[in-house]
């Protein structure tokens, strides 16, 4: 949870929509990362989950990155599977698990979400409010109410989110 004590301005938000078995995913952790490396805590990065149903594994990931943010490790379990998308595509659940013993989480756990489920509710919301707002594929980005695709090119995405970002901070809160 993010600190909102009052004299601490809530950060603007990046919306990522995102799936684990999306090679245009992984292309864009650059971007990401440098991103965080910008701003920190000035702009909260939020996963949201947009599984394709082209990629069979897709739905399982995005349950398995919700466990992994439960404990604490969302955006490293993130990366570390993007990293891996080509064996997601062969191992499928199996690596989900074992990527989460090599991070040093709880794997068990991870098993265990992903035959309960437990995690359904907030992927098929995300997946529902993406399609509300226009989503159709990712890596999508929404920050200041200004949706950006990164489906087709991600050419010139972080300089708009940038521009867009710093505007929000310039504003300020309630601006």
């Amino acid at each position: 949870m993010s600190d909102s004590s009052p004299d601490r301005p809530a950060a603007p938000v990046l919306d990522v929509w995102c799936e684990l078995q999306c090679p245009d995913c992984r292309s864009a952790l650059d971007d990401l990362r440098a991103l965080r490396a910008r701003y920190g805590d000035r702009l909260e990065l939020r996963l949201r989950h947009f599984p394709l149903e082209k990629h069979k594994h897709a739905f399982a990931a995005a349950q398995a990155a919700e466990e992994a943010l439960e404990q604490g490790q969302g955006w490293p379990y993130v990366e570390a599977v993007l990293a891996r998308v080509e064996e997601l595509d062969r191992k499928g659940e199996p690596l989900l698990v074992e990527v989460a013993r090599e991070l040093g989480l709880d794997a068990e756990e991870f098993d265990t979400a992903l035959i309960d489920g437990r995690h359904i509710l907030i992927v098929d919301a995300d997946q529902a409010e993406g399609k509300a707002i226009g989503v159709t594929g990712t890596p999508t980005y929404v920050i200041g109410g200004e949706r950006l695709d990164g489906g087709k090119s991600q050419e010139g995405l972080r300089e708009r989110i940038e521009q867009i970002a710093d505007r929000l901070l310039a504003e300020g809160p309630g601006a």
